[in-house]
């Protein structure tokens, strides 16, 4: 048997302490949890209202402001800058954690940056992808307060 096998325990087997607390002489019965329950708790739970997962804020890079994307706010259309790595999936969450709306449909647009010659140098402007996101006809998103 390798040092690294794991060991099958039900949950009667599982270990239970006892934690006495000095001032109120109650006793608390503590289980030890194994690091899976753990992770499958900690998986079920949604994140609050301010404790936002910062997983959200790496998708959403910002949200583009072009005169297209604004007359398309009047179809319940909004477009964001997303990393590159993200897909629809990743984006749908994200929108839902940062702004407590679900969007009916996400549409991503990969963007080649284009070759810009200064003189005799030339270079590349940074490849990014763009996410068209569709909310219900009720939903909104403030985003063009600032700007």
């Amino acid at each position: 048997m390798g040092m690294f096998t794991a060991k099958k325990t039900s949950d009667s087997d599982k270990k239970k302490k006892e934690v006495v607390d000095l001032n109120s002489e109650k006793k608390n019965i503590v289980e030890e949890k194994s690091m899976k329950d753990l992770y499958v708790e900690s998986a079920g739970k949604e994140s609050k209202k301010g404790n936002k997962s910062s997983l959200a804020y790496r998708v959403l890079v910002k949200p583009l402001v072009t005169e297209k994307a604004t007359n398309l706010g009047s179809l319940n259309q909004y477009a964001f800058i997303v990393s590159n790595s993200a897909n629809k999936i990743d984006v749908a969450k994200a929108i839902s954690e940062v702004y407590g709306v679900q969007p009916i449909k996400v549409n991503i647009i990969k963007v080649k940056g284009k070759v810009i010659n200064r003189g005799r140098v030339t270079g590349k402007r940074k490849d990014f992808k763009k996410a068209l996101v569709t909310l219900k006809k009720g939903d909104s998103i403030s985003i063009y307060e600032g700007v």
